[in-house]
């Protein structure tokens, strides 16, 4: 499990230091605050760490990191990544079970890093980033666009999505072993959707199929299609119990009583092994994992953007003090003191 992040000089990250973290861990934040860019610089590292040594590979780990970097964060030259303000180099720490994955690089590289030191073991699991938009229905879109015309457009990310939603193991069967927690989890997936989600070899699309009846997925609900990517990984077993899942902006396309119910399979998972990083400006989801934290007696470390910088809280502890929180503290007073004229 991911123990500790710290970045500095990191695009419009200038200083993180976010210790002590949990199964589920919450970025809070305004549009433009950096959650995003602070979601792809954990997953740039995870991902290097799992393809290093990963069968054939013969990159380094810095050539592969060079290269995730490129091609997650889309800047002309990696340097660019660097903060533009800032003197001294971008400089990233992730600790993984006590043991670092450290780099750093100046505002001149390009696609080479030196500064590079590796003490965690290559992983054989798998991270995934889901992000705010779906891709199902853009699945062959995004995989021509990065395998045939290797352009920018789709990032790392999507492109990475969507060859985990057609993974096939090595030895040509789909999946392994797989958990009751896991089992668990797509039932109650399925049973938000009132369907599943297939894909059809012959067509080469997607469809939601309910009872007898099949739609494509261009007519699929966007709050459907985002649930059914996670029923979709769980399925073919892409993901497994030493698995890091980050999503981006869960609340999205959702109501409130669908975020509740995937919040709810989210601790399931958690229980038993994946970590989740989840970026968000929803009260909902704030006020959910604050309620699952309470419940299970958990730790569910926040990292908050605020006007006087980055702050830390555990909702283990409470709701944090975050304008997001506050905001909506404020509508609801409204909303009782004209309730009451």
């Amino acid at each position: 499990m991911i123990d500790h992040i710290k970045l500095d000089n990191f695009g419009p990250l200038s200083k993180i230091d976010w210790p002590k973290l949990g199964r589920i861990n919450l970025i809070i934040g305004g549009n433009g605050s950096g959650k995003t860019f602070l979601l792809k610089s954990i997953y740039s590292c995870m991902r290097t760490l799992e393809e290093y040594k990963r069968g054939n590979e013969q990159r380094s780990a810095s050539e592969i990191l060079a290269d995730k970097l490129y091609w997650t964060f889309q800047a002309e030259k990696i340097g660019d990544l660097v903060s533009k303000s800032a003197d001294a180099p971008l400089s990233s720490t992730l600790t993984i079970d006590k043991r670092d994955f450290s780099y750093s690089f100046g505002k001149d590289t390009s696609r080479q890093i030196t500064g590079l030191e590796n003490h965690v073991p290559p992983r054989e699991s798998n991270s995934v980033f889901l992000p705010a938009k779906e891709v199902l229905s853009l699945h062959q879109i995004i995989l021509k666009s990065r395998e045939q015309d290797k352009v920018f457009g789709f990032d790392d990310t999507y492109f990475d999505l969507a060859k985990a939603l057609r993974y096939i193991r090595p030895n040509g069967k789909k999946g392994g072993k797989n958990f009751d927690e896991f089992a668990k989890s797509r039932a109650q997936l399925e049973d938000i959707l009132g369907g599943v989600i297939k894909y059809d070899e012959p067509s080469g699309r997607w469809l939601f199929v309910e009872g007898r009846h099949k739609f494509p997925i261009g007519v699929t609900a966007e709050g459907i299609k985002k649930i059914s990517i996670l029923d979709t990984l769980l399925g073919n077993r892409y993901l497994d119990t030493n698995s890091v899942v980050l999503i981006d902006e869960p609340e999205s396309a959702l109501h409130p009583t669908a975020i509740s119910h995937l919040l709810d399979i989210v601790a399931t998972l958690a229980d038993r092994g994946i970590q989740f990083f989840m970026a968000s400006h929803s009260y909902f989801v704030v006020k959910k994992l604050f309620l699952i934290a309470q419940e299970r007696a958990w730790s569910i470390p926040v990292i908050s953007a605020t006007d006087s910088g980055w702050t830390y809280d555990d909702l283990m502890k409470g709701m944090p003090d975050n304008p997001i929180i506050a905001e909506s503290i404020r509508l609801y007073r409204q909303e009782v003191e004209l309730a009451l004229k």
